[in-house]
């Protein structure tokens, strides 16, 4: 008799973005490898469109994800007073329909009682206590954790949060982190949850962008962006977030134009924190607005092969990581990147070979690597092909499933 299925139920709150992505691909890999898998998303699913061979639940009615940030100056006490308003009531609407999405999701799995549920990041208070929910029902529970700790300064409420996920953590029967440095931290953060229930596994890539194609009719992103043909494009790809270091690139881009020619292309979403207003003062400030061309929006996932085209070498300044789903888009695209020594960027990054690894707040290095790639075309081809090559071994999603498998069989 074939033996029955390892049923795996996988929650992707989010919409769109980076997590449903990841989920995406460990799902189709999960199934590949025979599972049977079921993916419980959001109403708004992005990929929705995308071939699967794993079941999807559009369950979470939720929100959008990346909504167009206001521009506004709030320079102005009552402006100020009024945003601080509408965010708490925005906050408190979704709370109500972060619970009542979280209550029909534990129905759901009262009634189907998959082998094992997967969770992936906290963002909210609910998840914890439903997650204590479940596991006293019975369940046997994993996360993959792409964050434990608040990146962009929470305050007291970050901390208090990080004390409740602490002991949300103890629910789970195995938990991957995504980098040997992110293990050592979180059992530092959270020293009562038991080692042995810890295990790492890489970022995968992201091979399934290589087959969505640009509509016909598409107008170029180098006529969109007014970049002359042989024109060389510094990138940045990704959230716009404090902790992404982005005035740190700034101030090495303006001192790799003393030796070099180059168009700084920074291509992203700002983040409810990030201070958009003082990033264009910046540029000002440095002289490089001639130079530098920012397009703020959610990339649509049409125009990420050709942004990643355009790119000389990407790079990832930032101040604090645990890994980057972008820098593995850089790598399936062929791309060499710089990127700073924190957390686990350098496990993912062979210095020398796939890009380069520079100290964090460090402009002078920084600009050093980009004039490099930029200036000398033959290294910034090899390193990109050598970054591919990591991209279908290192870091492919079918060795990522059975590392996953053999700990789920273990349970």
């Amino acid at each position: 008799m074939e033996p029955e299925k390892l049923q795996i139920c996988v929650i992707e709150a989010a919409n769109s973005g980076g997590l449903v992505h990841f989920a995406y691909q460990l799902c189709t890999a999960l199934a590949r490898e025979g599972a049977d898998v079921t993916l419980i998303v959001g109403t708004e699913y992005e990929l929705e469109a995308l071939p699967h061979n794993f079941k999807v639940e559009k369950l979470l009615h939720l929100w959008k994800g990346y909504e167009k940030r206001s521009e506004q100056d709030y320079s102005n006490r009552f402006r100020r007073m009024m945003k601080k308003l509408f965010w708490t009531a925005r906050r408190v609407v979704r709370g109500v329909r972060f619970v009542l999405a979280w209550s029909k999701l534990a129905a759901y799995l009262l009634r189907t009682r998959p082998h094992l549920v997967q969770f992936s990041r906290f963002d909210h208070l609910v998840e914890a206590l439903f997650i204590a929910f479940l596991r006293s029902r019975g369940f046997v529970l994993s996360q993959v954790c792409h964050e434990f700790e608040a990146r962009e300064g929470q305050g007291l409420l970050g901390r208090w949060l990080v004390g409740v996920y602490h002991r949300a953590y103890h629910s789970f029967s195995a938990i991957f982190l995504l980098a040997h440095e992110s293990q050592e931290r979180f059992l530092r953060l959270f020293p009562t949850v038991d080692a042995r229930h810890i295990f790492v596994v890489p970022h995968g890539n992201s091979e399934w962008l290589l087959n969505i194609q640009s509509p016909p009719g598409t107008v170029s992103l180098r006529q969109r962006y007014d970049l002359r043909e042989d024109e060389k494009v510094v990138l940045f790809f990704g959230l716009l977030a404090p902790s992404k270091g982005l005035e740190d690139l700034l101030e090495a881009f303006a001192l790799a134009l003393d030796t070099c020619d180059a168009r700084l292309v920074v291509a992203g979403y700002p983040t409810k924190n990030f201070d958009l207003p003082r990033l264009k003062a910046h540029i000002a400030e440095l002289g490089i607005d001639e130079n530098v061309h920012l397009d703020l929006r959610y990339i649509p996932l049409e125009e990420v092969g050709a942004l990643m085209d355009l790119a000389t070498v990407v790079v990832y300044p930032y101040h604090s990581s645990t890994q980057s789903g972008s820098l593995q888009v850089a790598y399936t695209f062929g791309k060499p990147v710089v990127a700073t020594e924190v957390g686990g960027l350098p496990e993912a990054v062979e210095d020398g070979q796939s890009g380069f690894i520079v100290p964090p707040h460090d402009p002078r290095e920084m600009a050093q690597k980009i004039s490099l790639l930029v200036n000398d075309p033959q290294l910034a081809q090899q390193m990109g092909q050598y970054a591919h090559h990591l991209s279908n071994t290192r870091f492919a999603w079918g060795t990522i499933a059975k590392q996953v498998l053999d700990v789920y069989k273990t349970l």
